[in-house]
């Protein structure tokens, strides 16, 4: 408890002076003002992160949380609860999405398994376990507070020891059978929004299957009849470790100043409880992509964030993380490397002003 505290005493607001000089810098590039769109709006949120103008990207690492969840038992996922052991396994083996797309992104990842239902002899694997799974929310709270809090701690901590070793932009994934039903609740109670609405299939569950999906998580939320002024108390009774721990990551990364992204529907339920617990948090979030999970669309309006993608995905793992990196990176070289107007031999004439009034 006592480094959520701090951490949450230390996040402060984006740096309004550094924002307002890149803007200086960024309207006076050798082009149309706003023409590179949301490329120059990423470059200056960065600055307010940093305080800095100019910034480079040194090391990146997209962190994974890996977690079971007791809501499996309702039916609510059409897939073996074993699963989230193997692919959280092969995570370390480079062969998944989030493998891939980092090794193209050269981005790093780092596995925490804290809270699978099962037992790992792999190094790469970080062992964070709180519980083997959490208990089934739709029988009463899936965590303790407790539990919770230390499920957060775990993410801040990642980001801390990850900052120490030079990694300076972050991307949240997950693993965990049942997660986007969490998530779905989650995100109904913080929002207060009916269930139904923000609640997906997730993966390959029948129109049966979907129908007691949602009756599930309606009766979830009516027995445990979570505080959605606290996002502890709704974590704890709706969500899982993994949301949690997304969720510090996300403290973390304000702590340190330091951006994060978010990726699909589980990574944005820990953003939205996150921002509730210090709503200065956003100032560091970089949405990935739009997920094709319905809750996605709301949580976005509500951090006054926009997706730069949009490309139906709904596989989590943070897959969506590297995409976004490469962007990022992208924005920071134009904010870098190009000319201003007078260093491209463009100076005060008419077709100056014609260029920037475009």
């Amino acid at each position: 408890m006592e480094l959520l505290q701090k951490t949450l005493a230390s996040i402060k607001a984006a740096d309004k002076e550094a924002i307002k000089k890149a803007w200086e810098r960024m309207d006076n590039l050798s082009k149309p003002i706003g023409s590179l769109g949301k490329l120059e709006e990423i470059a200056v949120r960065m600055s307010g992160i940093t305080g800095k103008i100019k910034n480079k990207i040194n090391k990146k690492n997209t962190i994974i949380m890996a977690a079971d969840n007791g809501v499996w038992e309702e039916g609510v996922s059409a897939c073996p609860q074993e699963l989230t052991a193997i692919i959280t396994n092969n995570y370390t083996r480079g062969i998944t999405g989030i493998g891939v797309l980092s090794d193209y992104a050269k981005a790093d990842i780092c596995v925490i398994d804290i809270g699978v239902k099962a037992d790992f002899n792999n190094p790469n694997i970080i062992n964070k376990k709180i519980a083997y799974g959490t208990k089934n929310m739709a029988n009463g709270p899936a965590m303790t507070r407790e539990e919770t809090i230390k499920a957060i701690e775990v993410g801040i901590e990642a980001v801390d020891n990850l900052v120490k070793e030079g990694y300076d932009l972050f991307g949240t994934g997950e693993a965990g059978m049942c997660n986007t039903s969490t998530s779905a609740a989650v995100i109904s109670v913080l929002s207060g929004m009916d269930s139904d609405i923000v609640c997906g299939k997730g993966s390959g569950l029948t129109e049966e299957g979907f129908s007691n999906k949602k009756a599930v998580i309606k009766r979830a939320i009516e027995i445990n009849n979570p505080d959605k002024s606290d996002a502890i108390d709704v974590l704890s009774k709706v969500g899982g470790f993994d949301i949690a721990g997304l969720c510090g990551c996300f403290l973390g990364a304000a702590k340190n100043r330091v951006p994060i992204v978010i990726d699909g529907i589980i990574a944005c339920a820990a953003a939205l409880c996150a921002y509730r617990l210090s709503n200065d948090t956003k100032d560091f979030m970089f949405p990935s992509h739009l997920s094709a999970e319905p809750g996605a669309v709301y949580v976005m309006k509500e951090l006054g964030l926009d997706p730069g993608l949009n490309m139906d995905m709904r596989l989590g793992e943070g897959t969506g993380c590297p995409l976004e990196f490469c962007i990022i990176e992208a924005s920071l070289r134009v904010m870098n490397d190009m000319a201003t107007y007078s260093e491209a031999s463009i100076h005060n004439s008419e077709f100056f002003v014609d260029i920037r009034e475009k």
